[in-house]
């Protein structure tokens, strides 16, 4: 699970925002139909009594408590447009948790109510790509729907997004996380399936969508793509980048691996890798 806190920080505008304003009995014709240019409509709460049941739900503070709350709305409201916004923050909560499978799970279920949802489609993109075993009988559809997910989210987030009456500059930062989230995962999938050159020009597309925090697993794994293209000078200086972007967490899985791909390059580059003869 990657970014965390800066996850949080961007896509809780989703879930703090969204769905909060009035019932729409209450707040006029006006609100239904927002113009295209402003996106698509927030998830709004119908009646009075399914508004304060849903600021109830949201207040949960953790994963467990979250999803039994969205759980309790939804058969409550079954009609609500607010249940995709609870499973969302069901999702936020245990992805801080790192509790993968139940993050998966409330990504799913988010999809159920909206499946253009783009929050939710990389939620559940990223565990599928990232989570998936080598030995699952499942593999191939599992790394397939990974990358379907987030490949719809590339397209979802420039159109379901609701934009009207949000700070504009937080509504690019959140399309600009979440695409950057999403080409990071196409990334993934193509180093995996030894696509380097793919997987270099996802990864790149990663990280200058998002150049606030850089994610440094990104870096790595760019890195080593220019690496397995024979690329080695632009594969060391990214490489150095993953080293510098976890220089407070060296012993992190990141920081290790980072740290072994710089050696291995530092090696490369001055003729004393294994297999090379030292230079004359």
């Amino acid at each position: 699970m990657k970014r965390t806190a800066i996850m949080v920080a961007v896509l809780g505008l989703c879930v703090a925002c969204f769905g909060q304003d009035k019932p729409a009995a209450q707040s006029g014709a006006a609100a239904q139909a927002a113009p295209a240019a402003q996106g698509k409509r927030p998830p709004q709460a119908k009646t009075q009594p399914e508004f304060e049941a849903y600021k109830a739900a949201i207040a949960a503070t953790d994963g467990a408590a979250a999803e039994k709350a969205a759980d309790d709305f939804a058969a409550k409201f079954p009609d609500s447009e607010l249940r995709v916004v609870l499973y969302k923050a069901a999702m936020q909560k245990y992805q801080q948790a790192n509790n993968a499978d139940k993050m998966l799970e409330m990504a799913q279920k988010a999809l159920t109510f909206d499946p253009d949802d783009p929050e939710a489609l990389v939620g559940a993109s990223q565990v599928l790509a990232e989570r998936t075993r080598d030995t699952a009988l499942d593999k191939d559809q599992r790394l397939a729907e990974a990358k379907k997910y987030s490949e719809h989210a590339l397209v979802t987030v420039d159109t379901d997004v609701p934009t009207a009456g949000y700070p504009p500059e937080k509504i690019d930062q959140y399309k600009r996380y979440i695409k950057s989230e999403a080409y990071a995962i196409l990334g993934t999938l193509a180093s995996n399936a030894d696509n380097y050159a793919e997987a270099e020009t996802n990864l790149r597309k990663s990280i200058e969508a998002f150049p606030e925090q850089v994610d440094p697993v990104a870096v790595l794994r760019l890195a080593i793509a220019l690496d397995k293209q024979n690329k080695t000078a632009e594969a060391l200086k990214y490489a150095d980048q993953a080293v510098d972007l976890t220089k407070d967490h060296p012993d992190s899985a990141a920081g290790k691996a980072a740290r072994a791909e710089q050696d291995r390059l530092k090696a490369l580059s001055s003729g004393t890798a294994p297999g090379q003869s030292s230079p004359k």
